[in-house]
């Protein structure tokens, strides 16, 4: 338990000043409303036409594709780290991983997944 004393700390720290930040904003900042305050603000330029536009299904799936592949490359550095300490059953398995990761990424890539028109 000593050990997560400071964790605590820094996390009830943080959280006090991101609470207090967020009080002072409440109590110190302007109140007046107005029509033109209220409106969307976009890069300096007066918004123009519906904020609802559909989105191609494409956008998604590639994007799901992109978290897929991003996660699954993230379990290459801990791999890596105890690479020696595996040995020939860690590689293997790692193999294994990669095939799987690589069998995916062909059936999209022959899917036509990975094309944006």
């Amino acid at each position: 338990m000593n050990d997560l004393i400071p964790v605590l700390l820094m996390a009830l720290l943080v959280g006090g000043i991101a609470g207090s930040f967020v009080a002072a904003s409440a109590l110190l900042g302007p109140k007046k409303r107005s029509r033109v305050k209220d409106e969307p603000f976009e890069c300096g330029m007066p918004s123009a036409g519906m904020g609802h536009k559909s989105v191609p299904v494409r956008f998604y799936l590639m994007a799901l594709l992109f978290i897929l592949f991003d996660v699954e490359l993230a379990f290459l550095f801990p791999w890596a780290v105890v690479f020696r300490s595996l040995g020939v059953f860690g590689f293997m398995e790692m193999f294994v991983f990669f095939l799987v990761v690589g069998v995916g990424f062909v059936y999209a890539w022959k899917t036509g997944a990975l094309e944006w028109e």
